[in-house]
């Protein structure tokens, strides 16, 4: 089921209109009934209003079920060990990276970023 039709499966079932759900929301109706219909898909935070409005938790909006979906038990690496950026110090290490990239000219940058991609291809 796509999100809109979950949208309007929730409004009809609480007997709202588009228009109380505009005025719950601050979205304009015109936009509901085009999520509603398929030509617009919203935003994660349009969603959260349309949640709010609706008065049901925002998974609701996903999944047609009555108690919240059961997590997926998702593997560590085949190895055993963390994966990079898991850490603190790895993180550290992201953040001054990225404001070094920041100081850099964009021709110094994509030229780093075309190495980086060519030292990548050699290791496949």
């Amino acid at each position: 089921m796509l999100v809109g039709e979950r949208i309007r499966a929730i409004r009809e079932a609480k007997k709202l209109s588009q228009g109380e759900i505009e005025h719950r929301s601050g979205l304009l109706r015109c936009y509901t009934s085009r999520v509603e219909n398929g030509h617009t898909v919203p935003s994660v935070e349009t969603l959260e209003k349309y949640a709010r409005a609706l008065e049901v938790p925002t998974y609701q909006l996903f999944y047609d079920g009555d108690a919240p979906p059961k997590a997926p038990h998702l593997p560590r690496s085949r190895t055993g060990e963390d994966l990079w950026g898991s850490t603190r110090k790895d993180s550290r290490v992201l953040a001054q990276f990225c404001r070094a990239l920041a100081r850099m000219t964009e021709r110094r940058r994509q030229h780093l970023l075309a190495l980086a991609q060519r030292m990548a291809l050699r290791n496949l």
